[in-house]
């Protein structure tokens, strides 16, 4: 049996990268409120 979790570091970016996260303004609401890492 196959393992559930197969890891693909250009599928991860594309979801939960910073750019993704810029593109659904993520980054600029945490930039308000001030967070210190803004994306992982």
């Amino acid at each position: 049996m196959k393992r559930t979790y197969q890891p693909n570091n250009r599928k991860r970016s594309k979801k939960q990268g910073f750019f993704s996260r810029m593109d659904s303004g993520i980054v600029t609401r945490r930039r308000k409120k001030g967070r210190k890492v803004l994306a992982r």
